[in-house]
């Protein structure tokens, strides 16, 4: 399967860097660009990592300080499983927060079918981290999560390596988790498919959060509703990794103003 999109020059302009990597470099800073013009950020703090092609098992993160409405391609660090970071002629960004570290790596050691991690600290994701009964399936949005939803419970602040092995037990074999106390973690097979993901769970945690405020009675439909509307969501893969693609193109037009985010 193809894991990348198709918004970076042919050629790396850093001697250092395949094609390849910077297509995946390129592709991920616009992903941070976009969770900041969603309003997914929490100042520094929060990752979004990406595998990159080869035997290596290197992947990108940010570079620790830089504001994720302002990431180049440039301003990512490629680290090893272990944490350290792989010299790169022409790339300086140097600084991996650990926390990040902790949750993103335990998610790249044992789901190669994920290819993009995204951690969000969100006010409505933390809400509904904070809720006993966690998600409920009183969206269209909230359904698509319906039966395939993790939950991993807080253990402080994720510093502690030996966290990675109860954080991948729990997510499973799913692709969306919330973080309790914490926020919301999604993968991807792709790039674009990781965004879908974190768009609809943040957005279903918006509603319920807004739902919950009201102050009366939700309507929860039927079970089989539910499960229904989850597999309705979750079927014909070909199809749905090609609407990713077109919504992913959709939403680069809301940052190409510049298109700072490929240097």
């Amino acid at each position: 399967m193809n894991v990348t999109t198709r918004i970076a020059p042919a050629a790396s302009p850093h001697p250092g860097v395949s094609a390849e990597e910077w297509q995946v470099r390129c592709d991920l800073a616009a992903l941070y660009r976009l969770v900041a013009h969603f309003k997914m950020t929490d100042f520094i703090y929060t990752h979004i990592s990406a595998r990159l092609p080869g035997p290596d098992h290197h992947f990108l993160i940010n570079d620790y300080g830089t504001m994720f409405h302002e990431m180049r391609a440039s301003d990512l660090v490629k680290i090893d499983l272990e944490g350290n970071r792989i010299e790169t002629p022409g790339i300086t960004a140097a600084k991996v927060n650990q926390a990040g570290f902790t949750i993103h790596s335990a998610i790249h050691m044992a789901r190669p079918d994920l290819m993009a991690v995204i951690h969000t600290h969100t006010a409505a994701g933390i809400a509904v981290a904070a809720q006993e009964q966690g998600l409920l399936p009183i969206s269209q949005h909230a359904m698509k999560f319906y039966g395939c939803l993790s939950y991993h419970g807080y253990e402080g602040i994720a510093l502690d390596l030996d966290e990675r092995d109860r954080i991948v037990a729990d997510l499973g074999q799913n692709k969306a988790m919330i973080l309790r106390n914490h926020g919301l973690l999604v993968g991807g097979r792709t790039i674009p498919e990781a965004f879908h993901e974190i768009y609809f769970l943040e957005r279903a945690c918006q509603a319920q959060v807004a739902a919950l405020s009201g102050g009366v009675k939700l309507v929860i439909p039927p079970r089989e509703v539910c499960e229904h509307t989850a597999a309705q969501f979750s079927r014909d893969t070909d199809n749905r990794m090609a609407h990713y693609e077109m919504a992913w193109q959709s939403a680069l037009r809301l940052i190409e103003a510049d298109g700072a985010y490929r240097t």
